[in-house]
């Protein structure tokens, strides 16, 4: 048995050999609140980890969710990162301070400025065109031209029409009065509506059922639910029309991604987002959901190369958040619901 002297001893050197033991080093990881669902990011993630060695946590739920989540957790939340759809979803999370400002010179030369927020606070990863749809058996598309022409009184109960009470629409609307302002913009909407064949549908893939049946003779939807129907039922009289080539371009969205205010892995998470912007990434990203590549770099998949190329708007995206409650007030004088 040790002696008083030696016990206090042999604690004393058992102390001071661990000051020169290093500890396991803890793997490097990220925490994502995400909007998209797990199939559309999860195989980015997967690579992410394959190629760096970060784990990628995620929780998915619905935008609004997840920002009320964000906001109820404040400075204690685990989230590194926040993804949706929409830039008018991207705005609000940062007029909400949920997300901070980053510097990366990697995304800034993968992202066209149009595409992210001025303050770097998010990033668009992905583009989805807001695109004219129409029925290949009934409408001469050299009569097609722009979303304001749908206005016209050729197009006389011949428009479908998603709700007004979607998001995508909202930041249609918005971006079409940063460009015309909204007495302009207004007018066009009202004309939409008195135009309109049947009151406005739930989703856009309803509103492109309703043109193949020849309920309506065109309509306005993202292009990846064309692509879905399409490859669903490819005998379908259906096809884009890309408008406003020879003035403004098409109405572009994102889904895109910020760093959260909060972020205890800041480091891990700017990898995370300058490696969703890589040529590695990029097609991952948005082939999954028939995307285009926010890279302009990137080409597209070959089934969404098939749909043609076309002229994006380049007004930013913010207007889309900044103007989009002037957007709704819009709609509802105008009538659309």
């Amino acid at each position: 048995m040790l002696r008083s002297h030696q016990y206090y001893f042999a604690i004393a050197l058992s102390c001071f050999i661990s000051l020169f033991v290093i500890p396991p080093v803890l793997a490097e990881e990220v925490v994502v609140y995400s909007a998209r669902t797990e199939r559309l990011i999860k195989p980015m993630f997967d690579e992410f980890t394959k190629e760096t060695g970060i784990q990628v946590k995620y929780t998915t739920d619905k935008e609004g969710a997840l920002l009320a989540r964000l906001k109820a957790e404040g400075r204690n939340t685990p989230a590194d990162m926040f993804i949706t759809a929409d830039a008018g979803n991207l705005w609000a999370a940062a007029q909400a301070k949920l997300l901070r400002p980053i510097s990366s010179e990697v995304i800034s030369a993968n992202i066209p400025e149009h595409l992210r927020d001025p303050n770097n606070e998010w990033f668009g990863l992905s583009i989805r065109a807001r695109t004219l749809i129409y029925n290949t058996r009934r409408v001469d598309p050299a009569k097609l031209s722009t979303y304001e022409d749908l206005a016209g009184p050729q197009w006389n109960k011949r428009l479908c029409l998603r709700t007004s009470k979607k998001v995508y629409n909202q930041s249609l609307v918005a971006m079409m009065i940063a460009e015309h302002g909204e007495e302009k913009t207004e007018q066009i909407i009202r004309g939409w509506v008195g135009n309109l064949a049947v009151d406005p549908v739930s989703d856009d893939t309803r509103a492109m059922e309703f043109v193949a049946a020849g309920r309506c003779d065109v309509t306005i939807v993202n292009t990846y639910y064309y692509g879905r129907l399409m490859k669903k039922d490819p005998s379908l009289p259906l096809a884009v029309f890309w408008p406003n080539q020879e003035n403004s371009g098409v109405h572009v969205n994102i889904s895109g991604a910020g760093v959260t205010r909060h972020a205890r892995n800041e480091r891990a998470a700017i990898k995370l987002l300058e490696f969703l912007s890589s040529d590695k990434a990029q097609n991952l990203f948005a082939d999954v959901n028939m995307e285009y590549p926010v890279n302009p770099e990137i080409a597209p998949d070959p089934f969404v190369a098939t749909w043609g190329d076309f002229k994006q708007n380049p007004i930013n995206l913010i207007k889309a958040g900044e103007l989009q409650i002037e957007a709704v007030k819009l709609m509802d004088r105008a009538g659309y619901r």
